[in-house]
């Protein structure tokens, strides 16, 4: 069956995703992507330029894609309290964030989204300084539990962090 020609990024990017969460950044290479989406290497030199070049865009598109994502979740818990919105959001991806920190573009989309949720957040905790404080507190330790979920570190439960901030 011959090669099919033109598959959209967003089938590459998942792919890529893919590898990513199954064997980090080594895990990515022009030749695993390839067999993974069926385009050959050279197709995606010529598409991406490099592999960091490659994986970055991914990486871009992955926030946006979160973004996205987030705001579907702020309309679908628009009458709901911020623990709801957390828990429909789900942790983030601690790599994600570790890639935000190497990289100045993945670091201004990482702070977009960061912004874009604490918004939502204030918006349900009140108006003025006092509800965008909280809701960057609560963003932080929401933020801080899932990093260190990995390590098997105890959390505090999303609706205690809520009752103890407002």
């Amino acid at each position: 069956m011959p090669r099919s020609k033109t598959i959209p990024d967003a089938r590459i990017f998942a792919a890529i995703r893919t590898l990513l969460d199954q064997g980090g950044e080594k895990a990515v290479s022009f030749a695993t992507v390839a067999a993974a989406t069926g385009l050959a290497p050279p197709t995606l030199v010529q598409r991406y330029g490099s592999r960091d070049g490659m994986v970055r865009t991914a990486r871009l598109a992955e926030w946006d894609r979160l973004q996205a994502l987030t705001a579907e979740v702020i309309v679908a818990t628009e009458d709901k309290g911020p623990q709801a919105l957390l828990k429909a959001l789900g942790p983030l991806d601690p790599e994600m964030l570790a890639a935000a920190a190497r990289d100045p573009d993945l670091a201004q989309s990482a702070a977009a989204w960061r912004v874009q949720v604490e918004a939502a957040l204030s918006l349900r905790l009140g108006t003025g300084a006092k509800a965008r404080e909280t809701a960057s507190l609560l963003f932080a330790a929401w933020q801080g539990q899932a990093l260190w979920a990995v390590t098997g570190a105890a959390s505090v439960k999303l609706k205690d962090l809520v009752k103890r901030l407002t």
